[in-house]
């Protein structure tokens, strides 16, 4: 066959009524685009061809009543297989297929199957039966179909339990990470609460520290001056005071200028002025008196010890 146009042209060919005859054209895949644009083919013989597997958009081909696929080298049937819903009656003789696609459940309007000479699964080849005759391949197809769709409601189950178990393995990740964002919350709700307590208790410290050194600073400023307001009251006494420290002091002054009045009339050349004579009389007349002072308190003494 020749490929673009050319095939296609040569495919209408072949079309004879809705029966298509692509036996024995030595083919390695299936002509899906030029089998698309004949519609009215629903009867495909693929028979006795190179085939190893079909394409997935084979699956598109959902005019197809009647498909010959026998004596191929088919390994696998697409997994979307079961889209062919129009499908009745399918022959896979004579091929190397093991299993069948889950989607091979939704082929509900099949009616006859035929998978002798395949290396199938021995569950399946079991399910299959021998399909010696019509009947038999008429039961192989009902049971078949039962068998695939026992197992795609085990694999839908299989499926849900997986994906509740995902859910509840989520929910648990879920909950197991808002008990931790609440322990991380309380923890960091406890911390908080710590450092507000440890700041309360250095403030009360330092207040009382301040009142404390208040106190003691009010105490020493009364202490010191106590004395001021205890002199207070007296204020004459202690102008009395401060005028006797006066008059002494003016006495000393007197007493100072004597003396050194004294000493320079007596010990200088001054002594021949007329007032270092009187000071010197007077004061020889002093010390004689003194002196005689001094001669009557000893005969008193002597007098009262007698």
């Amino acid at each position: 066959m020749s490929r673009g146009g050319g095939k296609g042209a040569s495919l209408k060919d072949k079309l004879d009524g809705n029966e298509l005859d692509l036996s024995l054209c030595d083919l390695n895949e299936g002509p899906v685009r030029e089998l698309a644009a004949l519609p009215k083919a629903t009867v495909l013989d693929l028979s006795c061809n190179n085939l190893i597997s079909l394409p997935s958009d084979f699956c598109s081909l959902m005019h197809l009543v009647k498909l010959d696929l026998s004596k191929n080298r088919l390994q696998q049937l697409p997994l979307d297989f079961g889209r062919l819903v129009n499908l009745q009656h399918l022959d896979l003789l004579n091929n190397r297929l093991v299993t069948l696609p889950v989607s091979f459940a939704q082929l509900k309007n099949l009616k006859w199957l035929d998978l002798k000479d395949n290396p199938l699964d021995p569950v399946l080849a079991k399910v299959a039966g021998d399909c010696l005759d019509e009947k038999q391949c008429k039961q192989a197809a009902v049971k078949v179909l039962q068998h695939m769709k026992a197992i795609q409601s085990e694999q839908d189950r299989q499926r849900q339990r997986k994906l509740q178990a995902e859910r509840e393995m989520e929910k648990k990740r879920e909950a197991e990470q808002r008990a931790k964002e609440a322990q991380e919350r309380e923890l960091r709700k406890r911390e908080k609460a710590e450092e507000k307590e440890r700041r309360r208790r250095e403030y009360d410290a330092q207040k009382a520290a301040k009142q404390e050194m208040e106190k003691k600073t009010k105490k020493e400023t009364v202490q010191t001056r106590k004395p001021t307001s205890g002199s207070r009251p007296p204020q004459p006494p202690r102008h009395k005071h401060s005028w006797s420290r006066s008059v002494l002091r003016v006495l000393l002054f007197v007493l100072l200028c004597v003396l050194c009045t004294l000493a320079a009339c007596r010990l200088t050349e001054l002594q021949r002025q007329p007032l270092c004579v009187s000071v010197n009389t007077l004061y020889e007349d002093v010390l004689a008196a003194l002196q005689n002072h001094k001669t009557l308190q000893n005969m008193l003494q002597q007098n009262s010890q007698q």
